[in-house]
């Protein structure tokens, strides 16, 4: 699980966390052939099960090649088989000139397969377009058209449409001396050392979330927000905010709202707050974004604390 954002919300959102959640929140697993992906991926293949797949579910704003490169330019293409690498595409939200950015166009051309989603919400004519689009980008892509991201898991697990040979030329050198860190352990990994491996180089280091200008802003609060005035907010939210989530608080209800946001779509799903305390966590995701001025404009969404009087006196 990969958090990017300085609040981890997707880990609260899981039904059960224990012993064999494995947690990265070092932003984007994506900007460097990367240490903590190398050390969760040699943690998973330690623990002796029978693994049958990994699957790497990245933050929507990486960058696929660095990741490849983790696998294939590391000891771990000793110890793996990368099978496919699989881009879900918003039909609802997605057009040719929305994103402009370096990493849309990486996701798609890097993709051995595209699940082209949501297209119960758009009309035939318009996915016919997309997808024909696509394919100017990525000639024969393979896709897929889903709703609700829903498809048959022999579709996309065990396909081995990846071709290594093709990063050949893109894989970093042996390392000549020098590892970006001693990982020395006491394990064997299924018989293979894993003293201190190599990262072979970190020369592929992604540059596209500041080329694309994207950011996180976070904020928290210990008041509840007036649920007018929030959805006020919405409103006038820039359109420059791709996506965003959290765990909202309202004046209105005792209930934790789950905030999800992605383009123009979002829905607050009502559950108790059990043994949480009530608060309000939330992360938005796009494109220059002004932190101050979304933080100020949530900062005025919130109203007074519930079973509160205050007595002002004069």
């Amino acid at each position: 699980m990969n958090e990017f954002g300085d609040i981890d919300i997707d880990s609260q959102l899981l039904v059960s966390v224990d012993q064999d959640m494995v947690q990265l929140s070092n932003g984007c697993i994506c900007c460097t052939i990367n240490d903590g992906l190398v050390e969760a991926v040699y943690d998973v293949l330690e623990r002796g099960d029978n693994i049958d797949y990994l699957v790497i579910e990245t933050t929507g704003v990486a960058d696929p090649l660095p990741i490849l490169l983790t696998f294939l330019g590391t000891e771990l293409r000793d110890l793996t088989r990368l099978d496919s690498v699989i881009t879900l595409v918003d039909a609802s939200a997605f057009a040719p000139d929305l994103f402009n950015s370096e990493v849309a166009f990486k996701q798609i051309t890097y993709s051995d397969m595209i699940l082209l989603n949501k297209t119960d919400l758009v009309p035939g004519v318009v996915v016919e377009k997309l997808e024909s689009h696509i394919q100017t980008l990525k000639e024969g892509a393979r896709i897929i058209r889903c709703q609700k991201a829903s498809v048959p898991l022999p579709l996309i697990l065990d396909v081995g449409f990846n071709d290594p040979m093709a990063y050949d030329a893109m894989i970093p050198l042996e390392p000549t001396g020098h590892d970006h860190h001693d990982h020395s352990h006491d394990h064997d990994h299924h018989g293979h050392g894993h003293h201190g491996h190599g990262h072979h180089g970190h020369d592929h280091h992604s540059h596209h979330l500041e080329n694309d200008g994207f950011v996180s802003v976070s904020y928290r609060s210990d008041r509840p927000f007036a649920l007018r005035q929030f959805e006020q907010f919405l409103e006038t939210l820039p359109a420059d905010v791709f996506r965003a989530k959290g765990l909202l608080w309202f004046n209105e209800s005792p209930n934790k709202h789950i905030f999800q946001l992605s383009g123009k779509r979002c829905t607050l799903d009502v559950e108790p707050w059990h043994s949480a305390i009530p608060g309000n966590q939330i992360v938005f995701i796009g494109r220059h974004l002004d932190a101050d001025d979304l933080r100020q404009r949530l900062a005025a969404c919130q109203g007074s604390v519930p079973g509160k009087r205050f007595t002002v006196h004069g």
